[in-house]
């Protein structure tokens, strides 16, 4: 079995430590593996300094303009070969040693994704954040009765099945990406299991209101299609 981890970055310094990093934790699964950095047309120097990354196993890719997360994953995951793909980003909030807990859970279930709110889940982060990511829960428990209490967190491991099913589906590309690629697969009936994380969240990022805003107006538009136009019955 192969795995693919996609690390979408948008002006991450540290992104060839962090890669060694996520690397090193990947080698002990014992899978043959493919780590894809996908640049979302960074304004800085990393994408040269991702490009400097020694290991055969690292592919780094890029496009222009800017589109996103969402858009950055979807274009790794086309140019990825693995059985399992993964989700992580590339600053390393989220430690990848979890990595490991992840796989024990396929193929059992065919979605394995992080949650804050795991009661085993070791988080440090602010409490607007807390109070957002509860508000964004019971949105999504009411709209779209969507049985995860984080739709969020960076981290998340599929079977290659789910994502070849449900990406041809999306449009979101930035701001609810992971709320409708978790909505779609739940549509399709494939089995979601969360499971606990370890967040380091590093203070000097924030939520813009913009973004509070767009990602609401997103989760409107997701609803609109699944609820009243069936655009995913269509597809």
């Amino acid at each position: 079995m192969k795995i693919s981890v996609l690390m979408p970055m948008f002006n991450e310094q540290d992104i060839v430590e962090n890669t060694k990093v996520v690397e090193d934790e990947i080698k002990k699964t014992g899978l043959d593996y493919e780590i894809i950095i996908v640049d979302d047309c960074s304004t800085n120097d990393c994408y040269s300094k991702a490009r400097s990354i020694p290991s055969k196993k690292v592919k780094v890719i890029t496009y222009k303009p800017n589109n996103g997360k969402g858009y950055a994953l979807m274009h790794g995951f086309k140019h990825s070969t693995g059985d399992y793909v993964m989700f992580i980003d590339s600053d390393l909030d989220l430690h990848p040693r979890t990595i490991h807990n992840f796989l024990e859970y396929l193929p059992k279930y065919d979605i394995v994704i992080g949650s804050k709110r795991h009661p085993e889940s070791k988080v440090h982060y602010p409490i607007a954040r807390k109070i957002l990511s509860r508000a964004t829960q019971l949105a999504v428990k009411t709209l779209f009765n969507l049985n995860v209490k984080d739709t969020q967190v960076g981290l998340k491991l599929f079977k290659r099945e789910v994502l070849e099913k449900v990406v041809p589906k999306i449009l979101v590309k930035r701001w609810a990406f992971d709320l409708e690629l978790l909505v779609v697969a739940n549509k399709e009936k494939y089995k979601i299991i969360e499971r606990p994380i370890e967040l380091n969240f590093k203070f000097s990022s924030t939520i813009k209101p913009q973004t509070i805003f767009y990602s609401f107006l997103d989760m409107l538009a997701i609803f609109y299609r699944l609820k009243i136009l069936r655009y995913y019955d269509q597809q």
